[in-house]
């Protein structure tokens, strides 16, 4: 039996457009993902769409967008899946989430990951070390981010960091976010050594990435928190869902059309709303407590309605198996 206090699955929107958006854009899909009853809306950090090639992308700002939506939105939650630890430097990273947060009143979520995207970083000018540096720089970011936000305004002895690849010198006006202690923050991936680590020591939600075997990403995440000393119980345990879903043959093959990849699709629940239930209903018997719906087309807005409709009643009391 689960856990009282994690009943029911949290289901979420994450909107990743195969051909970027304006902000107009954005804010039709984040007020259809409030409007229908979602617990957040989530947004990619990205500059470059999949396609290095596709001339037709709209880059747009991760933070920047979602300061928009925290002033013009009233209730869902928002964040970033994953946001790049390569993009910004920690300290001003601290401070455009802390201000994000006190914009929204506290719905803010921060999820931060080691950034893999190399052409997009060529593409805009931003370094992109190798793999074990950048796992380096995710950890020093996240131990500069969380004792920013815990360092109490004022504080004689104010905060310092001394690392590899970031140094804090004795800030004594910290950032202030609006959530105590701070906003929760995402951390994930399928890396089988320091991802569980990292997740393990600083992470709110462990999100377990896409494909694979969930069952045993978990595993070791739970055991990478016993290590520390940490409840496994305690972070969420979360996953990305690919989705789409139609009332007909022809919706839902026009949905999955969109879909941009092959393996995207073998991990999509592509189909009725009853399969989409089945499909969260699979996860949620692996532990998994909070599921982002991927959605490609930011312009369908049907689709958003349909799932808020058909697919979320079903799911939010589902009970959710003990990690």
């Amino acid at each position: 039996m689960a856990r009282a206090d994690r009943r029911g699955i949290r289901l979420r929107v994450l909107m990743e457009p195969r051909h970027g958006s304006t902000y107009d854009d954005i804010l039709a899909l984040a007020l259809t993902t409030e409007r229908t009853g979602f617990d957040a809306f989530f947004r990619s950090d990205h500059l470059m769409g999949v396609d290095p090639e596709d001339r037709t992308y709209r880059p747009t700002d991760c933070w920047t967008t979602l300061g928009g939506l925290a002033r013009d939105t009233r209730r869902v939650r928002l964040g970033a899946l994953m946001g790049a630890a390569t993009f910004r430097a920690p300290g001003l990273l601290a401070t455009i989430v802390a201000s994000v947060d006190e914009m929204s009143g506290g719905r803010v979520e921060l999820g931060l990951g080691t950034g893999w995207y190399a052409r997009e970083h060529a593409a805009f000018g931003l370094p992109f070390p190798e793999t074990a540096e950048r796992f380096d720089r995710l950890e020093e970011q996240l131990a500069i981010i969380t004792g920013l936000w815990r360092t109490p305004s004022g504080d004689e002895e104010g905060f310092s960091f001394v690392g590899k690849h970031f140094r804090i010198e004795d800030n004594r006006t910290p950032p202030r976010p609006a959530q105590t202690p701070h906003p929760p923050i995402l951390v994930g991936g399928t890396g089988p050594r320091r991802t569980p680590a990292i997740a393990a020591k600083y992470a709110t939600e462990f999100n377990s990435a896409l494909g694979g075997d969930l069952r045993e990403r978990f595993d070791v995440f739970s055991r990478a928190c016993e290590a520390i000393g940490r409840d496994p119980a305690e972070p969420r345990r979360s996953s990305v869902l690919p989705v789409a879903c139609g009332s007909t043959p022809t919706e839902v093959e026009r949905r999955a059309a969109v879909i941009g990849s092959e393996f995207m699709r073998t991990n999509a629940a592509i189909g009725s709303p009853e399969l989409v239930v089945e499909r969260i209903e699979e996860l949620s018997a692996l532990g998994v407590d909070t599921v982002y719906l991927h959605i490609y087309d930011i312009h369908d807005l049907d689709h958003v309605e349909l799932i808020g409709a058909e697919v979320l009643p079903h799911v939010t009391a589902l009970e959710i198996a003990e990690p």
